[in-house]
């Protein structure tokens, strides 16, 4: 009957088995940390912001048959580049083109979104090294605009670094040659996946994978100013600021920053002070 033998003996007795208040508290701390990030957490991210065990931890959602939202499994989509324009070579090919710090290189994706009627579509730009999207817009129509309004809009906060790698696809909307003499006359540095090789941009392709599952699930948008207020809600106030990546040793891309901005000061500190 999988019955604890104390649970057994509590019965025989005539007594109710019941957890010890410490283990109902924490019990009440993962059902709230789950709910609190709206199903987005299993049990490693709770276990790492609770710092608890994490079997603990997965132990009590199986027991309270709590499941975590999971991205459908990753289906290759690669980008139509039959459009003739002239394309850029794979920067990141190259082992020393990987980024080292914030601000270094970037990769961009487009993907769409259901609303009532039709679709709407979405581009982002985010930092490779830090995860953070700097970049991000909603637009009726996918054009080489769209993507030049998310670069400006990076670049405006003060988020890309000089020289700059800014690595895409081959969409057209990336080939366009307004996109394209916008990065040249800044001085940055163009990349493109190889054709037909979606793994070239893949933690781009994650992001909208891990994207969807969290907010869309499978749903419609009423319409684009619903869709545009969502997105907003979910990167700028979820995304960047409370979500934690098991890639940046489970914290957000945010206090991943601040984190390094940290460094960095006590580092020129301590340069400045051994000099002295």
């Amino acid at each position: 009957m999988r019955v604890g033998r104390s649970a057994y003996y509590a019965y025989r007795r005539g007594k109710t088995f019941r957890d010890s208040f410490k283990k109902a508290e924490c019990v009440a701390q993962i059902k709230e940390c789950f709910y609190f990030n709206r199903r987005r957490y299993g049990s490693r991210r709770i276990a790492a912001q609770l710092k608890l065990g994490r079997f603990g931890v997965r132990k009590v959602l199986r027991r309270e048959n709590l499941r975590a939202i999971a991205p459908k499994r990753f289906v290759p989509q690669t980008t139509d580049s039959k459009h003739g324009l002239a394309v850029s070579p794979n920067l990141l090919k190259n082992p020393l083109n990987q980024p080292l710090g914030r601000g270094e290189v970037f990769v961009g994706d487009i993907t769409y979104l259901r609303v009532q009627g039709g679709f709407c579509y979405l581009a982002c730009l985010q930092d490779k090294f830090t995860r953070r999207i700097v970049g991000w817009k909603v637009a009726e129509r996918m054009t080489a605009q769209l993507v030049i309004d998310v670069f400006l809009q990076a670049r405006r906060r003060g988020l890309i670094g000089k020289s700059a790698i800014i690595h895409t696809d081959q969409g057209s909307q990336y080939a366009a040659v307004e996109y394209r003499r916008l990065l040249y006359i800044g001085g940055f540095r163009q990349s493109m996946s190889r054709k037909g090789n979606c793994y070239d941009n893949a933690q781009a392709e994650s992001f909208f994978s891990r994207f969807k599952a969290e907010l869309v699930e499978d749903g419609i948008f009423e319409s684009v100013e619903v869709a545009r207020s969502e997105v907003f809600s979910y990167i700028e106030g979820y995304y960047n600021r409370i979500r934690l990546h098991s890639g940046l040793r489970y914290k957000s891309p945010l206090e991943f920053e601040n984190e390094l901005k940290i460094k960095n000061i006590r580092s020129s500190e301590s340069f400045v002070c051994g000099k002295t």
